[in-house]
């Protein structure tokens, strides 16, 4: 097998670096659309909620992860500097792997391409149905989230494989929901060193607590929107994951809580209790000087 190297030094024009700020997506937010394990999850997921139906079914390694997300939010970043600058912003990007690294805090290795190449796999191999819709528009057929994923090399006189740019093409769903939908907003990029359930809770955070600073949701209702378990066994380790970041305090800019009540029986039985949980931004945020710039 030939050795890979990710060195890139070709002239082919890019769409990298990224100069502005992550951005995050409402819509792909707000939905558990990827899976929080780091084993293959070989078997599809469902979630409904209201009129929200999501139907994803895996790859031939399993449904695409929130660490995956990364590639997709790297993108969307690049999307939203396009628009900001008032120019055309296509379906096709190519970037380099060594500025999706220097973004997402990766250190440039060669395992660091393996899984970049995984997650390119499970990004187009992963298949969604759902009937929200983007920009007005929806589909009753399947897509997946990248329709093209192509990592591009020359290949030495040493044998060596020299990395020279990654390409893309995003879905017409994702690509309306960031072009059309608009609903975009910058993420803190400590974002990248938190744990699957931390950056969900980080995400329903950033899209949901508005102008009132925070918002207070049932435990069971958010274990469905986050992506875990809903049965009782699911329902304790979400409840305990919750108490570890509520008492670490480790999600940037919101602070979580959780609170219980006792809701009596209506048959004089032991009491039910419901727990709920409260995310909130924290309050010296807003009386924090921002940084002068350079």
């Amino acid at each position: 097998m030939s050795r890979i190297s990710i060195k890139q030094d070709d002239l082919f024009p890019l769409d990298s670096p990224l100069y502005g700020d992550v951005q995050g997506e409402r819509t792909v937010a707000e939905f558990p659309f990827f899976s929080l394990s780091k084993k293959a999850q070989m078997t599809p997921m469902v979630f409904e909620s209201g009129d929200a139906r999501i139907e994803i079914n895996p790859s031939k390694t399993g449904v695409a992860t929130i660490y995956d997300k990364e590639i997709l939010l790297y993108i969307a970043s690049l999307m939203a500097d396009r628009m900001e600058a008032g120019d055309v912003v296509d379906r096709v990007w190519s970037f380099t792997a060594n500025d999706l690294f220097r973004v997402t805090g990766t250190n440039a290795s060669a395992r660091s391409y393996s899984s970049l190449k995984a997650s390119l796999n499970r990004l187009q191999g992963t298949q969604i149905i759902t009937n929200i819709e983007t920009g007005g528009e929806g589909s009753d057929s399947a897509f997946s989230w990248l329709l093209k994923a192509d990592i591009k090399y020359v290949k030495l006189p040493s044998g060596e494989r020299r990395v020279k740019r990654i390409e893309v093409m995003v879905c017409d769903w994702l690509h309306r929901a960031i072009l059309t939908d608009r609903r975009i907003a910058a993420y803190h990029l400590d974002f990248f060193k938190l744990a699957p359930i931390e950056r969900r809770l980080y995400e329903l955070a950033k899209f949901n607590c508005g102008d009132s600073g925070g918002f207070e949701v049932d435990l069971n209702v958010l274990a469905e929107r986050v992506g875990c378990a809903s049965d009782k066994r699911g329902l304790e380790y979400f409840k305990k994951q919750l108490r570890d970041v509520a008492e670490q305090d480790s999600l940037p800019e919101y602070v979580v809580t959780l609170a219980e009540e006792k809701i009596p029986s209506p048959r004089g039985g032991r009491p039910r209790i419901k727990t709920v949980v409260s995310l909130r931004a924290r309050q010296d945020l807003s009386e924090q000087a921002l940084p002068s710039p350079d």
